[in-house]
């Protein structure tokens, strides 16, 4: 299967070109030529099979040039127990007589990210092999909390490869950022940027870009490619846990095949929730994909209005990973969107770029509202709706509070009774402080203290690789101004 620029459809690669570039250099991202189908029964055949096999089988519907057995052993290796606290990989917990939890943060980083994030490094020294690139990867990395952590750990000591995380200053937990900081690894490096997450994202999009830079860093013996989830080799791992779930979803007797299921993501660059769609391009009977924003919430109001307006105030919040206003995997549905009108998709990142606004086609509209809603939740909101469920002996965090409350209020205002999933992308110890004051208790000054703190009050068990934060050594104390990322990945490549 061939993959193609939303910015420039003729401007074609293969699977394996596409997982080593990450950005195409026109700047568009690549996604595939079409969609491969998933029958009924592909779908009664994965409910007999572990998560990594389910895994294995759905991304080699799209990755045709990679071996069946290659990729078996790849998922083996990213979702085995030395990896995963939970057998099951992204397990579904149920909520009540309709809702379903899909807990994605029993990695090695208690965040999502992971379940692309093991798979990437694998996917990617694949793709150098194939091609037959002899160059390193540079891998750069915007963050806003949780991948730069999970791709450092994916990519640590990984041969050909060197991977710099920029993240905001004071854009992340205080936990997210000892988790980067303190990172181990000799190809590894992190630097903080003085902004918010989209100066990070802009500051790398624009390296990537830099036909100059690609000249200097090619005569150094690299060349540049992303961890981020404009990579197709991020979003293709998280297509497999919204089939894996509807399998869970079977298996339990929840559901009869064929019939449709919600899910509802807590949304920022719009990665995780755009797989959900892909997996609804291949046939998965998904009716309403709910798209949560916390109070920056520029998606969930293009999604009723079709004006997309970054030209608003940034939020700085306790959900920090959806603290952006720039969401740059929407490009990929509105080339799906428009019918592949890459000319149309370019002039709108076009006048996003010059104006910081645009508005889409009635007809593109029209078919988003068909199968996505949008809603957001206040910072007071995502505190209540910790508490609730902590009083109902289920521990959450912010993210997944803000999905929570968005699908609650979706019921309420449609009156949609189908059996609906919210995405759980984080562990609630990442984000102790926050879960601690929700549920009425006050926080310990030290940021790993409150780890402890939290088992105590609550009873569950925190992560072990979290726990185990507690005297770690930092490591990196850079900070850059956002003009100056350039300055910081030439010196790391020196």
């Amino acid at each position: 299967m061939e993959y193609l620029s939303t910015r420039d459809k003729t401007l074609r690669k293969s699977a394996a070109q596409a997982i080593t570039m990450g950005l195409s250099r026109d700047g568009g991202l690549f996604t595939p030529v079409s969609f491969p189908s998933l029958s009924a029964l592909e779908v009664e055949t994965l409910c007999g099979m572990p998560y990594r096999k389910r895994a294995a089988y759905v991304m080699g519907k799209f990755l045709e040039d990679f071996r069946p057995e290659e990729l078996n052993q790849f998922t083996k290796n990213a979702y085995g127990p030395d990896r995963y606290d939970d057998p099951a990989a992204a397990p579904l917990r149920k909520v009540d007589g309709r809702t379903w939890c899909l807990e994605l943060w029993h990695g090695p980083t208690s965040a999502f990210k992971d379940m692309a994030l093991q798979m990437l490094p694998q996917l990617l020294s694949a793709s150098l092999r194939m091609t037959g690139e002899k160059k390193t990867a540079c891998i750069l990395v915007a963050t806003s909390g949780d991948t730069g952590k999970a791709a450092m750990e994916g990519f640590a000591d990984v041969e050909q490869t060197k991977i710099l995380v920029f993240y905001p200053e004071n854009g992340v937990s205080e936990i997210q950022k000892l988790q980067m900081t303190t990172q181990e690894g000799a190809n590894v490096g992190v630097c903080a940027v003085k902004g918010n997450f989209d100066d990070a994202q802009s500051g790398v999009k624009r390296i990537f870009s830099d036909e100059a830079m690609r000249t200097a860093l090619a005569e150094r013996g690299y060349f540049l490619s992303s961890a981020n989830s404009i990579n197709w080799g991020r979003i293709l791992p998280q297509v497999a846990y919204y089939i894996s779930a509807y399998c869970d979803l079977l298996n339990g007797k929840e559901l009869k095949l064929g019939e449709p299921v919600n899910f509802c993501v807590p949304t920022g660059n719009f990665g995780n929730i755009l797989a959900c769609y892909y997996a609804k391009r291949m046939g998965l009977p998904v009716k309403r994909m709910i798209c949560a924003s916390n109070c920056n919430d520029v998606l969930a109001e293009f999604i009723r209005t079709g004006v997309y307006d970054r030209n608003r105030p940034f939020h700085t919040t306790m959900s920090p990973s959806m603290d952006i206003l720039i969401s740059s995997n929407l490009e990929r549905l509105l080339f799906d969107l428009s019918g592949g009108d890459d000319e149309l998709v370019r002039g709108y990142m076009e006048e996003l770029a010059r104006t910081g606004r645009y508005e889409v086609t009635p007809g593109i509209k029209r078919r988003m509202q068909e199968i996505f809603y949008g809603g957001s939740c206040s910072e007071e909101e995502t505190r209540d709706c910790i508490a609730m469920l902590h009083r109902y002996k289920y521990l959450i965090d912010p993210h997944t509070a803000v999905a929570a409350k968005v699908l609650t209020d979706y019921r309420k205002e449609t009156g949609d009774r189908t059996p609906a999933v919210f995405v759980s992308t984080a562990s609630p110890y990442k984000f102790c402080d926050s879960v601690l004051a929700s549920i009425g208790e006050k926080p310990a000054e030290d940021s790993v203290e409150r780890i402890g703190q939290m088992e105590a009050v609550t009873g569950v068990a925190a992560p072990a690789r979290l726990a185990a934060l507690k005297g770690k050594a930092v490591r990196f104390h850079d900070v850059t101004e956002k003009e100056l990322m350039e300055e910081k990945v030439l010196e790391f490549l020196k």
